[in-house]
């Protein structure tokens, strides 16, 4: 406890401090070692599971324990034990947590500051879109049977808050569509698994199920648009540019396993982007953080300019598993290498394209 304690502070005070973000704590999320392992480690009340998502161990232990759930069916992935596309997911909430983006946006309350590190604010509009990428996953996972049969999950939500949906049943009504896709992922797992199939195709198509998914969740979060306010418009306008990017990593079918996510994680900004914040000139962000915003803006500078063309002709590109292949490394290429132009990455996709 201790050591929690320390820790905590450790990353308030980085937060503070605007340090490089904290990604990765002995090669595993931070804090991992101190989430359950175990269903049963979770908050039980009357024989229903309880767990507290506004508490940053018990989000990331709903990380933990899916990824688990699902890794005997991630065969395909490859023979590591980090190859599940989950993985991405708990590096992506503990990025949130030291570049302090779960705290209080609003400044009412210490949620999430050193006297409550590990508190997840209900205010903050990425804690809520993490929500829907983290809760409605995981009551799909515990319904489809992958937390034990019959386990009933109801999550904890702080007094005088109405706007997050808190069961599955609950989550079903409010949000259909993402509901219904995780419930095809978990399915769709098992089955894909233990298929015929090579494992190219396989894996292919797991990617396929997930990352419809995951886009799902990041449309069902448009619930969460009003906590945009609480920001400065630098900060919503990288939130605009960080869930326009998701649509590219999704169509190229991209595995965020733990290698790949932490090098797409690492050069995130570290802290809240203020008024005044210019990238690729932000005098206390690293090369690399000034590089990635600076592309996400283009990015999403250039698909409004195009009117939407530049999603369509991406995702037009990604017709095959050799094009999506493709684009994955062109992705890498993209937001890690600073003297990759981008006129190369529109070559490129106007090339892919006729290919299809």
């Amino acid at each position: 406890m201790l050591r929690l304690l320390v820790l905590g502070l450790v990353l308030a005070c980085a937060v503070s401090l605007s340090s490089s973000a904290v990604i990765l704590e002995n090669g595993t999320p931070i804090l991992w070692a101190q989430t359950a392992s175990q269903v049963t480690e979770l908050p039980m009340h009357d024989g229903i599971l309880v767990p507290d998502p506004w508490n940053y161990l018990h989000r990331m232990s709903l990380y933990r324990l899916m990824i688990a759930a699902t890794d005997p069916f991630m065969g395909s992935m490859g023979t590591n034990a980090t190859d599940s596309p989950l993985w991405g997911l708990p590096l992506q909430l503990g990025w949130m947590l030291t570049s302090g983006r779960l705290a209080d946006p609003t400044g009412a309350t210490t949620c999430g500051l050193e006297a409550e590190p590990m508190c997840i604010s209900t205010q903050s509009w990425w804690a809520c879109v993490n929500y829907f990428a983290s809760v409605l996953p995981f009551l799909s996972a515990a319904q489809q049977g992958f937390m034990g049969a019959g386990a009933q999950v109801q999550m904890q939500v702080p007094a005088g808050v109405q706007d997050y949906c808190t069961t599955y049943a609950d989550c079903k009504a409010k949000y259909p569509d993402a509901m219904s896709k995780w419930d095809a992922f978990f399915q769709g797992l098992k089955t894909t698994s233990e298929s015929l199939l090579p494992d190219d195709v396989k894996k292919d198509t797991i990617l396929g199920v997930y990352w419809d998914a995951q886009m799902a969740s990041t449309d069902a979060s448009a619930a969460c648009n009003p906590r945009q306010s609480h920001y400065s418009p630098v900060e919503v306008s990288f939130a605009h540019s960080w869930l326009n990017s998701a649509e590219y990593v999704a169509a190229a079918r991209f595995q965020t396993n733990m290698e790949k996510a932490v090098l797409f994680l690492t050069p995130l900004p570290s802290r809240i982007l203020q008024e005044g914040d210019s990238a690729p000139n932000i005098a206390d962000l690293t090369a690399e953080e000034n590089h990635t915003l600076y592309i996400f803006s283009w990015m999403k500078t250039i698909d409004s300019l195009l009117g939407g063309t530049l999603v369509r002709l991406w995702k037009g590109a990604m017709c095959s598993v050799n094009t999506r292949q493709k684009g994955a490394q062109v992705l890498e290429q993209l937001l890690l290498n600073p003297s990759f132009a981008t006129s190369t990455f529109l070559s490129i996709i106007s090339e892919m394209t006729t290919s299809c």
